[in-house]
């Protein structure tokens, strides 16, 4: 399973850093939705699928709203830790299939994407950069009115 994650992060370390640090910030949040959504989702069909997803979308969320994002000063820490975290949370994503004993049933595959998205994101994140996007200030522009 963690051979997966290492594979993503091989894969898209050359690449160039395309994800600013606030649309991570938002694809975290939206990452840890799903995870609660399909909670429900699993709940009758695999009810240690379920638990695994909500344990997983709750720590997703809680590393999320302790993160200083840029341009933020209310997180206990900073993006270059998140990223840390950030990877080893996606390897225990991977393994909870192992951990809740689901591991030949068919809801074992979305851990397992679930794994290598949050690992690909961690590695396209530019978290040096801390100026706005272009985009991020149009959504700004767009916000203060």
């Amino acid at each position: 399973m963690a051979i997966l994650n290492s594979v993503a992060k091989a894969i898209t370390k050359p690449m160039p850093r395309m994800i600013s640090p606030r649309s991570h910030s938002m694809l975290d949040y939206v990452t840890a939705g799903v995870f609660i959504a399909s909670a429900g989702f699993f709940w009758r069909r695999n009810r240690r699928a379920a638990i695994a997803s909500l344990v997983s979308g709750t720590a997703v969320a809680a590393m999320s709203a302790l993160t200083e994002y840029s341009g933020q000063s209310n997180g206990v820490f900073d993006l270059e830790k998140h990223r840390d975290i950030e990877i080893g949370m996606a390897a225990m994503v991977a393994a909870m299939p192992t951990f809740f004993s689901f591991a030949d049933e068919p809801e074992k595959n979305f851990f397992l994407v679930q794994g290598v998205l949050m690992t690909c994101v961690s590695q396209l994140t530019d978290f040096d950069q801390r100026s706005q996007p272009i985009a991020g200030a149009v959504y700004e522009a767009v916000d203060s009115q």
